[in-house]
């Protein structure tokens, strides 16, 4: 047996529940393919309908109608089935089954009556049409169950028995045709305004039993709907929206449903139409204009740049907002002030251009920039208002290094300086990116003789901060000017570091120094000595200032002066120990080359009219080598 719906149709000669008392005979099951009804028969005088037998009687009082059964034992029967299979509705599906018949009846003796109808022209031909493939496997008599969907060759199902006695069954799913249903159009969306809404349709069969009406549903900005017009019929063909506030709503949907409780067909919309003044539309366009390193040392500027063009017929309304944010290697955002960029109207492009520090993103980022965010503006679509890309940005690993001069010379520890020196401090970094222009960088110490250690701040004018250049080297300089008062051992303490927090050095700088505030002048000793090309002057200032006047004298053995050497010639002297830049070659004031032996040398000095008191530094034996002043020299060529 064979269950859709509710209709059941038996597949075997021995089921209880319908008797087959009608031999050699063909049973059809005619089901409305969209109510799943199947068509009743009914007696029209002494037989059914399309001439078939009447309707079975199951028992007294109760007649089966839903199937047609024929005879098919003559060849007229078997024309008259052909005549009714062709009467079935186009999509109504049929369910065919077998009755008791003799061998005289098979679908081998259906293919014969060609030699009567014609060429291909049999119930057995006509059923082949119908796509039931299996016809030529019932050969004996054998229960079977063909269903087929008028129109469709592709049979539904095809089941044979294997003997007489055989109970067959089949359940299928079939689609079943509702009374109702909805057209639903997609967002009409956005726009600045709407004007009206044009609609046309025709009803598919009888309009006794249609009904039909079209609403308008409003969408705002959020995706959330509303029901604004309801219950349009399709009399009313053109509907004025002007007073929907497009604000509010820049979206509308169209609904349409259709009723149809007999002929289960959808009333058939030709066409519907929303008039109104569309939003603008912009678009991201790389291809125009893009700018952006994908690598960079930290401290560099990134350069972003990319084009925003509106592709439409319509101006923007105001100025237009830009979003740019970085998601750095923590996937912290980062948002970036961007000013708002002018008002794009049809076929403009806007060339943004943003600066990013990069000095905060070390590491792999990614940028993000979109035009117009969370739709500020009306915009038909926003997917392509928004653009992502990766940069990445090389730390600063390096440690800065560090320079301390005093009166522009490098110091030993523990050497003489002068009571007012003028300190060099210079700070480098290879970072070129980063410039060393804050103050936080450098920390100037100074311990005093009695063990004070002082910090200095630069707000005034012995510790002056000049920043690094924005070209050229990385340097920072701090020149330092103390006005050290008190006799003693000083120590400079100078601790730096660069903008990304590396040291210079892994310890602070430190050097210790000695003042003596009285003007002196230490022993003059040449060196080498002897000598045979030339010999340099070394001797050790003492003080604030250097004398006005200090001259060698090279004298005879005799005391015959025969080189005078003054201090221009002498090159850049300093407080504390000099080597000086002038060498004598052993020539005298003329220049002419002096005889080997030994001279006398000595130094006459003068400062705001006072010679220089004498100088000797702690376990300085160089006394020995002086008489009254001079000392000896041995020239040997």
């Amino acid at each position: 047996m064979y269950n859709i719906g509710d209709v059941l149709i038996q597949g075997g000669y021995s089921g209880p529940e319908y008797p087959n008392t009608n031999l050699s005979s063909l049973r059809f099951y005619v089901i409305n393919n969209k109510t799943l009804i199947p068509v009743n028969n009914e007696i029209i005088g002494s037989k059914g309908k399309y001439g078939s037998y009447l309707p079975v009687e199951w028992r007294p009082g109760y007649t089966v109608q839903g199937f047609f059964q024929f005879d098919i034992s003559t060849l007229e029967a078997r024309k008259a089935v052909m005549d009714f299979m062709d009467s079935i509705p186009f999509g109504y599906y049929v369910s065919l089954t077998s009755n008791q018949w003799s061998p005289t009846v098979l679908p081998a003796v259906w293919a014969g009556d060609t030699s009567v109808l014609g060429k291909g022209t049999s119930l057995y031909h006509k059923m082949k049409l119908m796509g039931l493939t299996e016809l030529d496997r019932i050969q004996t008599e054998v229960p079977f169950i063909f269903v087929y969907q008028k129109g469709n060759t592709a049979p539904l199902a095809q089941v044979i028995g294997n003997s007489i006695n055989d109970k067959l069954k089949i359940e299928l799913n079939l689609p079943l045709h509702g009374i109702s249903g909805f057209v639903k159009s997609p967002v009409f969306q956005t726009a600045t305004s709407w004007s009206r809404l044009e609609w046309h349709g025709a009803h598919s069969e009888s309009a006794v039993s249609d009904s039909v009406s079209v609403s308008i549903i409003g969408v705002n900005k959020s995706g959330q709907e509303a029901l604004l017009l309801t219950n349009i019929a399709p009399s009313q063909k053109n509907i004025d929206l002007s007073s929907i506030n497009a604000a509010t709503y820049p979206g509308l949907r169209i609904v349409m449903q259709s009723v149809d409780s007999a002929d289960r067909s959808p009333y058939q919309l030709k066409y519907w139409r929303l008039y109104g003044q569309p939003a603008p539309e912009g678009s991201i366009t790389p291809n125009i204009y893009f700018s952006m390193k994908d690598t960079l040392d930290i401290g560099e500027p990134l350069n972003f740049g990319v084009a925003f063009k509106n592709i439409s017929r319509y101006n923007f309304s105001d100025s237009l907002k830009v979003k740019l944010t970085v998601r750095d290697k923590n996937n912290s955002e980062n948002i970036l002030t961007v000013a708002n960029q002018k008002a794009l109207i049809a076929g403009d492009t806007i060339k943004l251009n943003v600066p990013v520090p990069s000095n905060r993103f070390t590491g792999n980022n990614s940028l993000f920039v979109e035009f117009n965010p969370a739709n500020a503006q009306a915009e038909q679509f926003h997917f392509n208002n928004f653009i992502y890309k990766d940069f990445y940005v090389r730390g600063d690993s390096s440690d800065p290094y560090l320079d301390v001069t005093f009166d522009g010379l490098h110091i030993l520890n523990k050497d003489i300086v002068s009571a007012k020196p003028d300190i060099l401090i210079k700070l480098t970094d290879d970072a070129k990116w980063l410039p060393l222009n804050s103050t936080d960088l450098i920390k100037v110490q100074l311990k005093y003789p009695d063990g004070v250690l002082r910090d200095f701040n630069f707000n005034n004018d012995t510790l002056v901060f000049r920043p690094a250049s924005t070209t050229g080297e990385n340097t920072a300089t701090v020149n330092f000017k103390p006005y050290l008062a008190a006799d003693g051992n000083y120590e400079l303490i100078v601790s730096a570091k660069d903008q990304s927090g590396n040291t210079a050095g892994d310890m602070q700088y430190k050097v210790a120094f000695q003042v003596i505030n009285k003007p002196m002048i230490s022993n003059l000793l040449n060196y080498p000595n002897p000598f045979t090309t030339s010999t340099a002057f070394v001797f050790t200032l003492t003080g604030s200032e250097i004398p006005q006047n200090i001259r060698i004298q090279i004298l005879t053995i005799t005391g015959k002066i025969v080189k005078e050497i003054i201090k221009n010639e002498l090159g850049p002297l300093r407080i504390g120990r000099n080597i000086t830049e002038y060498k004598w070659d052993g020539t005298d004031q003329y220049g002419q080359k002096l005889a080997n032996g030994v001279y006398l040398y000595r130094v006459i000095t003068n400062l705001n009219n006072r010679a220089l008191d004498k100088y000797t530094a702690p376990n300085d034996n160089t006394d020995k080598y002086f008489n009254k002043g001079y000392g000896k020299m041995y020239l040997m060529r």
